[in-house]
Parts: C-alpha cells; sequence; structure tokens
C-alpha cells in the first residue's frame, strides 16, 4: 500500500513529521497554519511522547512526572494562543531531600538555613553555590569541565557528597561523573527563576494533564487539514525522487520534505541504508539513559512533600513525587499519586521488570522511609518505561550535537538531544518545535521545496 502525499507539480506541498511529541506537533501546528500539509507519523498508540497519558480516575495522567516552571515562557505562549490560559493551574510547592533516614524540607532560604546534615558553613556554601551559578552569563566557559568538578569548586567536598553527587547518580547512574557543568548550571538558573517573593518555588500545571494540551494541539492539526497516524513506527526515511519516502507498517508515505523528531539512534537506523557511515555514526555518538517510573494509586497520602529527593545511596529511586500534593486527589477520583522515577541503561535488570516485580523490589524502601506504610494502602500501580528518556550531556556537547539539516535536502533534524543549553522538556520542545515549523515554512514559500536549499 502507497500512500500519496507529495505536493509536486502544483499540487500543495507535504511535510511529514515522525514523531508526535510536542515537538513534532507544535512544528506540525505552525506548518498547517501555513497551509502546508502535514503528515505526523508517531509509533506509540498514543500522542504526546514523554508526556503521553494514561487514565486514572476518569482523569488523564502523564506516565512520567510533568511540570513547568513559571518562567516557561514558551509553552505558555502557546498556551495562549490555543486560548486554553485558563486551565493553567501555578502553585506553590513542597519539595524535600530525604538524608540519613531522615526528611529535610528545602523549599526556602529559611529551610536551608536549617538544613543540619551539612554544617553552618557548608550551609552558606550551599546558597552562595546557587548564587554564583545563576551569575554565570557565558556557559561556554563551562563546556570544558564535569559537573563532578564544577560543584566542587564551588562549594566544596561536603556539600558535593551530600547534596549533589547523589542527585548526578541517581539522574546519570554510570554517567555521572562525565556530565557537563553546563547542564547542571542549567538547572540551578531555570529554578531559581522560579520563585516566588518568599523564595518557595512556584510550579505550573495544565488541567486535564499535558496530554490534554498535546490533544488539543493535535485537534487544530486535524482542522487546519493535518493528519495524524498513530501505531505508525518509521523503518526508513530514503530519499526517493526529488522528494522523500517513508515506511511504516501502515504503508509507504512520500513528502516533499520530512521532519524527524525521534531519538538520535533511532534515526540513525532510519536513514542507515543510504546516509553513509560517517554521518549514522554521528547520528549515534550522544548516548542515552532510560527510565522505569513506577505509578502508584494509593487510598492515602505518604507525605505532605510534592518532590522527594532522595540523597540517600542505599535507595534505588531518585525521587519520591507525590503528585497529589501538586494537584488535587479529588481530581482522579480521590486516589493519591505517587511516581517512582529511576534512571538506568536499558541492559540493567530492573529496566526489564513487569510492574509486580519492580513493586516488590520497590516496597521494601518506601517501607523504610515511611515505616506506617502497609502495601494494602497500594489500590493499583502502573509501570512505564522509556529507552531514550535523557541525552547524557557530555563536556563539549555542543560539538557533539548534529546539524538540523540532514546530508541530504529536504531532512531535517529536530530531536531532544538537540536542546542545548537548556535540557529536555515541553517547553524547549515547543521553542525548537515551533522554530522548525516556521523555517521549513519558510523554505517551502521561497519556491525550495524539494529542491536544493539556500545558504
Amino acid at each position: 500500500m502507497k500512500t500519496m502525499l507529495t505536493g509536486k507539480n502544483g499540487k500543495k506541498p507535504h511535510v511529514a513529521v515522525i514523531g508526535a511529541g510536542f515537538t513534532g506537533l507544535t512544528a506540525s501546528y505552525e506548518l498547517a497554519k501555513k497551509g502546508i500539509s502535514v503528515t505526523v507519523l508517531e509509533a506509540d498508540t498514543e500522542i504526546g511522547g514523554l508526556a503521553a497519558a494514561f487514565n486514572v480516575g476518569g482523569e488523564k495522567l502523564e506516565r512520567f512526572y510533568h511540570h513547568w516552571f513559571t518562567n516557561d515562557m514558551e509553552v505558555m505562549k502557546l498556551i495562549d494562543e490555543l486560548g486554553l490560559k485558563n486551565r493553567v493551574e501555578i502553585s506553590p510547592t513542597n519539595t524535600g531531600v530525604y538524608y540519613a533516614n531522615k526528611f529535610f524540607k528545602l523549599s526556602t532560604p529559611w529551610d536551608l538555613l536549617n538544613f543540619t546534615p551539612l554544617a553552618i558553613t557548608d550551609r552558606i556554601r550551599l546558597g552562595l553555590l546557587t548564587l554564583r551559578a545563576r551569575r554565570v552569563k557565558n556557559w561556554m566557559a563551562l563546556e570544558g569541565k564535569t559537573a563532578h568538578e564544577w560543584l566542587r569548586e564551588l562549594g566544596g567536598e561536603n556539600v558535593y557528597r551530600v547534596v549533589w553527587q547523589p542527585l548526578l547518580k541517581g539522574k546519570f547512574g554510570p554517567y555521572a561523573e562525565q556530565i557537563s557543568a553546563v547542564w547542571f548550571w542549567n538547572k540551578l538558573k531555570l529554578r531559581g527563576g522560579s520563585r516566588g517573593k518568599g523564595g518557595q518555588e512556584r510550579l505550573a500545571y495544565f488541567k486535564g494533564g499535558f496530554a490534554g494540551l498535546a490533544d488539543a494541539l493535535a485537534q487544530k492539526i486535524r482542522g487546519l487539514g493535518g493528519r495524524i497516524e498513530t501505531s505508525a513506527p518509521v523503518s526508513e526515511v530514503a530519499p526517493v525522487d526529488e522528494g522523500w519516502q517513508i515506511a511504516t507498517p501502515k504503508g509507504v508515505f512520500t513528502s516533499d520534505r520530512v521532519i524527524a523528531t525521534a531519538a538520535l539512534p533511532l534515526i540513525a537506523d532510519m536513514v542507515r541504508g543510504w546516509a553513509g557511515h560517517d554521518y549514522v555514526k554521528s547520528l549515534e555518538r550522544i548516548q542515552y539513559i532510560g527510565n522505569v517510573c513506577l505509578v502508584l494509586e494509593l487510598d492515602r497520602p505518604l507525605s505532605k512533600i510534592y518532590w522527594l529527593n532522595v540523597n540517600d545511596p542505599s535507595f534505588p529511586f531518585v525521587a519520591v513525587i507525590e503528585h497529589t500534593n501538586f494537584q488535587r486527589p479529588e481530581t482522579y477520583g480521590g486516589t493519591h499519586i505517587v511516581y517512582l522515577s529511576k534512571y538506568l541503561p536499558h541492559t540493567d535488570s530492573l529496566y526489564s521488570m513487569s510492574a509486580d516485580e519492580l513493586l516488590d523490589y520497590a516496597l521494601p524502601y518506601l517501607q523504610k522511609m515511611f515505616p506506617k506504610m502497609e502495601r494494602n494502602w497500594i489500590q493499583r500501580h502502573h509501570l512505564w518505561r522509556a529507552r531514550w528518556s535523557q541525552p547524557v550531556v557530555e563536556k563539549y556537547y555542543s560539538s557533539l550535537i548534529p546539524a538540523q539539516d540532514g546530508p541530504k535536502d529536504g531532512l531535517h533534524i529536530c530531536s531532544m538531544a538537540q536542546i542545548y543549553p537548556e535540557d529536555r522538556g515541553t517547553n524547549y520542545a515547543v521553542r525548537d518545535g515551533r522554530s522548525t515549523g516556521n523555517r521549513i515554512a519558510g523554505l517551502i514559500r521561497g519556491g525550495i521545496c524539494g529542491g536544493k536549499d539556500s545558504p
């Protein structure tokens, strides 16, 4: 079966977009707004990418925890454009740290001063570290340092050992000491810009879940004549005539241009047959770490903390995120939602565990943290996996990022691994998706569709 979608011989130009995460959807939205025919091809059964959802108590809930910072302006602009500003809720949140079998609040500067695992001089160093980090303007100056080195320089050995080292190991596992200082600098800068007058962190959420925003985008795309195909993993993208041929289980599609938003190694597999050894290797050079996320539906809360960083190296999860300390339990039929997140290589035995096996593994650790907890508190549990969850941001990462334009005219790449110096997230996915959509629309409007791009 072949579905013809090309825009040759006076027909409407057409772009195929691989991936229906926020990057692919926003790029498609921009193209469709400008009268360009677009087809989105998504491997999953649901749209949204890492923000895809499942049903809990009649409400959509993200498979992997999500929120926005109040300074995530790109996604806020999109929401405003879609007329959905009334669905954004901004709330103060409680954050904390679990260390040495104790809980510590870390939501305000006052909490920092009372963080007793550090001596008072180290608490001051920790506060000064975040201020000094946020004053960095030239991030390029940090590219030659690892976060491991930089954080030790700024805060000293004790602050690094107690606060930062467990978080780096929890996030990047075996890659922890390779992570660029730029990655950590951006995290500190971003969080510092999302605080209220009293220093408390304020976060935003979309009523109906992030999937609700993805659905609204999809509705706009379809209303503008676009097409979205789910359960359509792409196995090959190849040049044909003056356009492109895209192979999927639903048939072979052709288009004038292709925007690929998938993980870089997946794109490498799609173009392996023609793109050349060096180019394929460049797409495979950036490493990724996977994630398993165990979602618990409880009949009562564990704590009053929304985001609990686990700084105990014996605990297998980097964080315990109690979503219903951010959103009301009534939203999910009175259920209390807890996410247990673990970043790990996809070759790790935990990655291949079933939901029941992972729950059996995790429960003793949870009960150590929350001694009153009993298994019968858990009403239901769900397990989600993401093989390409997080690019490993090494030193000199800017030199590893592939160009947006592929080795042959008409192939364009816009993936989360190209978001830099910022880190992945829906705000930057929206920013880069819109930018790419507008750029490709400009090429098409200039009469370049299918031909050689201008320099």
